[in-house]
C-alpha cells in the first residue's frame, strides 16, 4: 500500500533529521511511530506527505511514487493532520469539514455536490460533532477543533491517513471515541492509518505494529509487543520504565517510574494491627502492593487500609462486595485505599508471627475456623454454595518482590496451610478425609516495594523458608485458638 525505501531528508537550515528509514505499511493497517521528542517523527511524515521535499529515497503508494501525482490525486490518497492548525477565518464546523472535499470538485465555481452533502454529514455524525455543525470553529476549544480538522480529513476519504498525536488536546473519552472510530475505518473500510504517538500505552493499544525511532534512525519495528521491551524503552528514552501485561486485552503497558525516594513505614509489625471482637485492621502510612483473593481489592493493587471482618455463618454471600463497601463509609475508610476479606471465625482468636531479618521483615496474621473444612479432592460432594471465608492469611513483607515473588509467596503459603491442616488433623465432615483447608479461604501478600529486590519466594529461599514457617505456625495456633475458644 505505502512504501517507504530508504528516506532521509530534513530542512535547509538544519542538518540531517531523518537517516535511512524503510519501512511497508499494508492496506488497512493501523502503524504507529513512536520515540522521545526530536527523533524525527514528525519530518517522517512531512517527508512522506510531499511537505518536505525527500533528499533520498522514496515514498510509494499503491506502487506510484508520490512526486507521480497531481495535487488533487494525491489528496484522494493521503489525508494528514498535523499536530497544530490555526484558524483564522471564522468558517463554521460544516464549512470547514467540507474543505476536505476540493479534490472531488471542478469548475471555477466550486459547489459541493449531493454526494459531498451526504458524506460530510455522515463524517460530521461519526466524529460527534453534528450538534455544532453551525457553530464557528473560532468558538470550540482546542480538543474540539482536532476532532475537526480529523473530519476534514476523512471527508477526503483518503486511502491512507497519516497523523501526528491525532490525542493531542482530547480528553479520555474523546480519545477512545476518535481511536476506536479510527480502528474501526481500518479494519472495516481498509483505511491505512500511519500515526505518530507520544503515548506508548496507547499506541500499544491501537496500532498493529510500531516503528520506534531514534535521532532519526529506526531502532526497532515490530508488533507492539516485540516493540515494547523495557530495555529497549529504557535505552531509547533514558528512563525507568516499566513493563507489564495489560490485564484486560494482549498489550503491553508501560509506567515510567519515578527516581525520587520513596517513604516507607519501616517493618511491618503488629504495632500496625487494630483487633476488635468485629475486625482486624491493619493499617499503613505509605500504600502496599497487594496481590490477593479479597472481597474487595482482590488481584494486584496498592492499599493503605486492610480489613478482616466477621461476619456470622448464615451470612448471605451474594453481594459481599457491596455490603463490605457500605462498611467502609461506615468507618470512614476510604474505598480506593481499602482491601477487605470476610471470615467466618472469631477474628480475636487470630494468630501472628513476626520476623525480623537483615535484609526483610515478615508479618503474618491468619485467622482460622475448621467447621467447613474440605478436602481439596472431594469440593464438589459439599455442594457449590457460597459462604463466608474461614481460613484467612494476610503476608506483609518489607521489600521489593518481583511478580514471580508474589505469585510463589502465594503457593508457598497454601502449602503451608496444606501442613498445618494436616498437622492438626484436621479432617473433611462429608468425606472424614484429611482437609487441605476450608471451602472459602483467603489470602493477600502486600509489600512496601522498597528495600532489598526479591526475586523469589519458594520454600527453599530465604523469604519463602520464613513465609512457610510463619504461615504454617500462625495457622496451626489460629486453629488450636479456635477449637479452644468460641466456637463457629
Amino acid at each position: 500500500m505505502i512504501d517507504v525505501k530508504n528516506v532521509s531528508g530534513g530542512y535547509k537550515e538544519a542538518p540531517l533529521i531523518v537517516d535511512q528509514v524503510d519501512f511497508s505499511v499494508r492496506k488497512g493497517e493501523f502503524f504507529g511511530v513512536v520515540g522521545p521528542n526530536g527523533c524525527g517523527k514528525t519530518t517522517l511524515f512531512k517527508l512522506m506527505s510531499g511537505v518536505l521535499p525527500l533528499w533520498g529515497g522514496s515514498v510509494s503508494i499503491d506502487d506510484r511514487t508520490i512526486d507521480q501525482y497531481d495535487r488533487k490525486s494525491l489528496a484522494k490518497k493521503v489525508a494528514t493532520l498535523p499536530q497544530l492548525q490555526q484558524s483564522y477565518f471564522t468558517y463554521s464546523v460544516r464549512e470547514t469539514v467540507m474543505m476536505g472535499r476540493y479534490a472531488y470538485q471542478s469548475g471555477l465555481f466550486k459547489h459541493p455536490s449531493a454526494v459531498d452533502e451526504r458524506i460530510v454529514d455522515l463524517i460530521l455524525q461519526q466524529m460527534g460533532l453534528s450538534k455544532m455543525k453551525d457553530l464557528p470553529i473560532t468558538r470550540l476549544s482546542g480538543g474540539e477543533r482536532q476532532r475537526v480538522y480529523l473530519a476534514q480529513a476523512l471527508s477526503q476519504e483518503p486511502d491512507v491517513l497519516l497523523l501526528d498525536e491525532p490525542t493531542n488536546h482530547l480528553d479520555f473519552s474523546y480519545q477512545k471515541q476518535l481511536l476506536d472510530e479510527l480502528k474501526k475505518l481500518a479494519l472495516t473500510s481498509g483505511l491505512t492509518v500511519l500515526s505518530i504517538f507520544h503515548d506508548l500505552n496507547i499506541a500499544s493499544l491501537y496500532c498493529d505494529r510500531l516503528l520506534l525511532m531514534e535521532k532519526g534512525r529506526m531502532k526497532k519495528m515490530g508488533t507492539p509487543d516485540a516493540v515494547m521491551q523495557k530495555t529497549l524503552l529504557e535505552e531509547v528514552y533514558q528512563s525507568t520504565i516499566d513493563v507489564y501485561a495489560n490485564p484486560s486485552v494482549a498489550s503491553p503497558q508501560m509506567n515510567v517510574m519515578p527516581d525520587y525516594p520513596y517513604a516507607a513505614d519501616g517493618a511491618l509489625g503488629p504495632q500496625l494491627l487494630n483487633v476488635s471482637e468485629e475486625k482486624l485492621v491493619f493499617q499503613t502510612s505509605q500504600p502496599l502492593k497487594t496481590f490477593s483473593s479479597a472481597v474487595v481489592g482482590a488481584g494486584f493493587g496498592w492499599y493503605n487500609h486492610f480489613v478482616n471482618y466477621h461476619v456470622d455463618k448464615s451470612f448471605d454471600c451474594s453481594q459481599p462486595d457491596a455490603f463490605m463497601r457500605e462498611k467502609f463509609k461506615e468507618w470512614q475508610l476510604p474505598e480506593h485505599e481499602t482491601l477487605a476479606m470476610m471470615t467466618a471465625a472469631y477474628v480475636t482468636n487470630y494468630a501472628s508471627r513476626h520476623i525480623i531479618e537483615d535484609d526483610f521483615s515478615l508479618y503474618v496474621v491468619v485467622t482460622a475456623g475448621t467447621s467447613n473444612a474440605v478436602d481439596v479432592l472431594h469440593g464438589e460432594k459439599h455442594g457449590f454454595i457460597a459462604a463466608p471465608g474461614t481460613v484467612n492469611t494476610w503476608i506483609f513483607v518489607e521489600g521489593e518482590l518481583s511478580d514471580q515473588a508474589f505469585i510463589q509467596a502465594v503457593i508457598t503459603a497454601t502449602e503451608a496451610k496444606t501442613k498445618a491442616f494436616g498437622e492438626c488433623e484436621i479432617t473433611d465432615p462429608v468425606t472424614n478425609t484429611t482437609a487441605t483447608g476450608t471451602s472459602t479461604d483467603s489470602l493477600l501478600v502486600a509489600s512496601t516495594q522498597t528495600g532489598t529486590h526479591i526475586e523469589y519466594a519458594g520454600p527453599v529461599t530465604k523469604l519463602g523458608s520464613r513465609i512457610g514457617r510463619a504461615v504454617y505456625e500462625a495457622t496451626a495456633s489460629a486453629i488450636e485458638h479456635s477449637l479452644k475458644g468460641k466456637q463457629l
